[in-house]
């Protein structure tokens, strides 16, 4: 993934990693890890191919276990399985989430996913950073 400057940044996160330091694949990763008992915020990316840069396919929130084991059903995000699906995420209080949400849907720009919170963005440090 490209890294975004970490200039300007208002919240920094702790984004959230596998065992070893690894990015977290998104069809592997235990959902009943307490790691993932957290509400936050999150972002599905699929790694670079031959054919395609990396890219984010879905930006989220809410309760980070449960949201994921919803989008391993989610056709439209599994179409990316091919190019192996990650996931990170980070803590975030329910007042800023939706501005989170927003700041990182703009800046990363998912594949997939209609839902924009009109709220006002709340930038955060990359995870590529």
């Amino acid at each position: 993934m490209v890294t975004q400057q970490s200039a300007g940044v208002q919240l920094q996160v702790a984004w959230r990693k596998c065992t070893g330091g690894s990015w977290c694949k998104l069809n592997n990763v235990d959902l009943s890890h307490d790691a993932l008992n957290v509400k936050g915020v999150y972002i599905i990316w699929h790694d670079a191919t031959k054919q395609a840069k990396a890219a984010a396919v879905y930006v989220g929130q809410g309760l980070v276990r449960d949201r994921l084991s919803d989008h391993r059903d989610d056709a439209r995000i599994q179409a990316y399985a091919g190019r192996t699906l990650y996931v990170t995420w980070a803590a975030v209080e329910a007042g800023k989430r939706d501005g989170v949400e927003a700041y990182l849907s703009r800046t990363y720009a998912p594949l997939v996913g209609e839902r924009r919170p009109a709220a006002t963005p709340i930038s955060v440090n990359s995870p590529w950073d």
